[in-house]
């Protein structure tokens, strides 16, 4: 057996056990999402209670840069707990990374506001959004890792593709518990203390994944890996496989911030842009997010067949063309109908990249070093291009050229996609399947 000595591979673990465990780390990942994308889904109601002032975009644009300080601290978290999960184990750094997640969103749902505390009420919310930073940077490396490694190689691309399932899931019911609870209370007690209940449900929630993320099977293909050779470090990482962790990096920044752009970004867009009123917005980006959700598991189970590259490629093509038809199309819409099949297209689009993006990370690195780097790459890209991207398009909002931004999205599509045309597929060419 695997950690007494004894070599095993992946593919001889039974479908039952490798489906429990799949499972379990999957929900993990699906409650560290909610936390972080809570903040985004109710940056409208808390807004205020942190920045008083009398312009909302100047608000948001607060609300936005912290937004943006938590991505900041994903490459710290990333470096940190992918070398932790690569040293320690896969299960070591999910149930870190979710300790974390729980201290963050305890904070925020207890913090007093702006009137009560002053400039310390910002200060703290920045400081929780730095530790669930550090939360989501390792989180990716851990849980994109566990999964593509858990999974058999038949239908790795299948299982792998619910790293978005949930991370999708997490920002749904983020948003599905928004909708409840614009219909249970008022807008102003929403914007006065019910924007704190999410973040005591996620604080809540983590305490329960913990538990069941403790009590996870370690994957075979660290357990192979002899303890004398798990020596994952940065410098290993860029001076042994640079042109991997390159990869890495133009990949996630095309796909990142087409993510953000369409998803967490969206929901302002349809407000400030498109008219909507808030709970039409959230109505419209829930039920788009939920078709989103359905497609990611059916592309990842097409890339078993047809390949990794081609999905890649088709996001790439369709994405540099489209983005910026969309966005204006989306901007001009006066029906939620409307304004729905348009955002359910480019996520169509959007997901070549997403159902897969985790498991082409973690075939392009061998086993002693997979988290790391699966993890960090991802991160810098992450930070660069998917934290900055929603305070970019109000700043680009606020200066009257907004559409600016959707070229900037498009342009940075196309630089992944030609990365996807030049790379190797690595469903034929796995180091998974090499390990």
């Amino acid at each position: 057996m695997a950690g007494t000595g004894t070599v095993k591979g992946t593919e001889t673990t039974g479908d039952g056990a490798r489906l429990r465990s799949i499972l379990g780390g999957a929900a993990g990942n699906l409650v560290e999402w909610y936390d972080w994308y809570a903040y985004s889904a109710f940056a409208l109601y808390f807004a205020p209670v942190f920045f008083p002032a009398d312009d909302p975009t100047s608000q948001l644009l607060n609300t936005a840069a912290i937004f943006a300080v938590g991505f900041v601290m994903r490459p710290l978290g990333a470096w940190i707990m992918g070398i932790y999960a690569d040293r320690r184990g896969r299960k070591a750094g999910l149930t870190l990374s979710v300790t974390l997640m729980c201290l963050g969103s305890l904070v925020i749902a207890l913090c007093p506001g702006y009137e009560r505390i002053g400039v310390a009420a910002p200060v703290l919310l920045v400081l929780a959004r730095m530790v669930q930073g550090l939360s989501v940077g390792g989180e990716y490396g851990a849980s994109a890792t566990y999964l593509s490694e858990m999974a058999g190689k038949r239908h790795r691309g299948f299982f792998s593709s619910f790293q978005y399932v949930t991370l999708i899931a997490g920002q749904l019911i983020a948003l599905a518990v928004l909708v409840a609870l614009q219909a249970l209370i008022s807008e102003a007690a929403l914007e006065s203390w019910g924007w704190r209940i999410p973040f005591a449900i996620g604080a809540a929630l983590a305490l329960v994944v913990f538990r069941i993320r403790r009590g996870l099977v370690e994957t075979a293909e660290f357990d192979n890996v002899a303890p004398a050779a798990r020596r994952s470090s940065g410098w290993a990482l860029f001076t042994r496989h640079p042109r991997e962790a390159a990869t890495v990096v133009a990949l996630t920044a095309g796909g990142t911030l087409a993510f953000y752009a369409y998803t967490t970004y969206m929901q302002k867009f349809l407000i400030n842009s498109a008219g909507f009123d808030r709970a039409t917005g959230t109505r419209i980006m829930a039920a788009a997010t939920f078709v989103f959700m359905l497609l990611q598991p059916v592309a990842g189970a097409l890339s078993d067949r047809v390949g990794r590259r081609p999905l890649l490629i088709a996001f790439g093509i369709f994405g540099a063309l489209l983005t910026v038809p969309i966005f204006s199309a989306i901007a001009a819409a006066r029906t939620p109908v409307a304004a729905f099949l348009l955002i359910g297209g480019a996520l169509m689009i959007v997901t070549g990249y997403t159902s897969i993006n985790a498991v082409v990370k973690a075939e392009l690195f061998p086993a002693h070093i997979r988290a790391l780097g699966v993890a960090l790459p991802y991160a810098i890209a992450n930070t660069l291009f998917g934290g900055t991207a929603e305070y970019l398009a109000l700043w680009f909002k606020s200066r009257g050229i907004e559409a600016v931004f959707f070229w900037y999205v498009a342009g940075m599509i196309a630089i992944s996609l030609i990365v996807a045309v030049c790379m190797r597929d690595t469903a034929r060419h796995s180091r998974i399947a090499a390990d």
